[in-house]
């Protein structure tokens, strides 16, 4: 088997998390990434905990099956190392604030004059134009901003941030993407593409709903809680022993939900399509729960997942990290150390590929500078 990537080399200048997160998609597909860091500490989150063995499982899950190599690109002779690096380069991948590379003499205009099949991938927290392109930002910053605290959390109750750094890692995802797509259009027109991708940016792109509600009515929605503000049953209910998940999203499904509760209500006016049940959804959540709250999660889930009908239990992370499915779909892999050891573990990659190798294993996060030798060998070879 062949990882698609196999052969593409990556620079990554990148830190933290929006950046290694689009690398690290790069790197479980087949290509090497090449880890330049800054001498004095690396990559911020090596310092950041939990610990294990006086290193970072945080900076191991995102930056897993790297190389790394410590480069000042202020001093000459890191320099001249940095170049020989950028001609052997398909891909550079920073995620600085606008200007910093061009102060140092390799942004994008100076790249693409002096390697022209480079692709440059940047991601920032507003991107590369704009009034507020110079500004810094970090994941709640945008999350904030780009209106998705907005419509997290409860109602009436302060916004909430979404659990996940989904302000970096939507922003890394969409930095893949396009990093791929200019590969593909390199191999046709022999030229590299800059790839400008903001935070900020990526969060707007995923409030499907929310921009469709605000454009429509003219009024921006607030937080629903667990509820789909525009799907109807779409949430959590309660059980006899706690709270799962039903998601009936259309009248078919809600049909068989009735069935499977006998609840004979799937005609009735007030519930027989979408927007009725949507204008009578807290009347339709109480007689849901009702019938619910006589029985157990367990019970319920295994009823309605026999009528068709998709529902779920409510799942901690430790829970997730056990769940059969995610386990047959090879979610949970073992980060191995130097030695070989399995020391931590991380998410698997969720892209599925035939004919692409997907081990249990991945090889281990790079010590600081701790590829030196082998890189300069590498770049020696020719």
């Amino acid at each position: 088997m062949t990882a698609p990537l196999a052969g593409y080399v990556i620079l990554d200048l990148t830190h933290v998390l929006a950046g290694p997160f689009c690398t690290m998609t790069l790197a479980d597909m087949g290509a090497q990434v090449i880890k330049v860091e800054p001498p004095k500490g690396g990559d911020d989150t090596r310092a950041f905990p939990p610990f294990k063995d006086g290193k970072s499982a945080y900076f191991a899950a995102i930056n897993h099956g790297k190389k790394s190599i410590a480069l000042n690109l202020k001093a000459d002779e890191d320099r001249l190392i940095f170049e020989r690096l950028l001609a052997r380069a398909d891909v550079i991948v920073e995620n600085f604030r606008p200007g910093v590379m061009e102060r140092l003499g390799y942004g994008w205009d100076d790249l693409h004059a002096a390697f022209p099949r480079l692709v440059y991938g940047a991601v920032s927290g507003f991107g590369h134009s704009g009034p507020d392109a110079r500004r810094p930002a970090y994941d709640m910053v945008v999350q904030a901003r780009g209106g998705v605290m907005s419509i997290t959390g409860e109602k009436d109750r302060d916004p909430v941030r979404v659990g996940a750094s989904i302000g970096d890692i939507v922003a890394g995802m969409f930095l893949s993407q396009g990093i791929l797509a200019a590969l593909l259009d390199r191999d046709r027109s022999g030229l590299g593409r800059k790839i400008d991708v903001a935070m900020l940016d990526s969060q707007l792109a995923i409030l499907e709903h929310a921009v469709a509600l605000t454009t429509v009515t003219g009024k921006a929605p607030g937080p629903s809680g667990a509820r789909h503000p525009s799907i109807t049953p779409f949430e959590t209910f309660h059980a006899s022993d706690g709270l799962f998940v039903i998601a009936a999203g259309n009248d078919r499904l809600f049909e068989k939900l009735c069935i499977a509760l006998d609840l004979p209500i799937s005609d009735d006016p007030r519930f027989a399509t979408n927007p009725a049940r949507c204008d009578n959804a807290r009347l339709l959540k109480r007689l849901i729960e009702a019938v619910t709250l006589e029985n157990t999660r367990a019970y319920w889930i295994s009823r309605l997942t026999a009528a068709g009908v998709p529902t779920g239990p409510i799942q901690d992370v430790g829970q997730v990290l056990k769940d059969p499915q995610i386990l047959a779909r090879n979610m949970v892999v073992d980060v191995l150390d130097k030695n070989g050891r399995q020391a931590y573990k991380a998410a698997g990659n969720p892209i599925k590929m035939t004919d692409a190798p997907d081990p249990k294993s991945r090889a281990p996060a790079p010590d600081l500078d701790g590829n030196r030798g082998e890189i300069l060998r590498w770049l020696e070879q020719g």
